[in-house]
């Protein structure tokens, strides 16, 4: 039997309120039509609509998944910047800062 890979996507939402909510899915429109009909997460029912800003594409939903979590722990700032396609900027907020 053969299975064909299905594309995935991490996706960035702005959410009405100005926040920033990050997921990852399959189908990326239906994804964002069930988040603005409020069948989405609990932070995007409270503070619709929402607007897409960022979605990559991925090979694998677990793929997709671990860039989510990797993008959930980071700041709005570093958030913004690789919306933005800010690449010197998403790299010096990479940066550990020891002090």
């Amino acid at each position: 039997m053969i299975f064909e890979s299905k594309m995935a996507y991490m996706y960035i939402l702005v959410c009405a309120n100005g926040g920033l909510y990050v997921g990852s899915t399959h189908s990326l429109d239906k994804r964002i039509a069930e988040h603005n009909a409020g069948e989405g997460a609990n932070y995007t029912k409270k503070n619709l609509p929402v607007k897409l800003v960022l979605a990559e594409k991925h090979t694998s939903i677990s793929s997709a998944f671990r860039r989510e979590q990797q993008v959930k722990k980071w700041s709005r700032k570093k958030k913004i910047a690789l919306i933005e396609d800010h690449k010197e900027e998403l790299i010096e907020l990479a940066k550990k800062n020891f002090k």
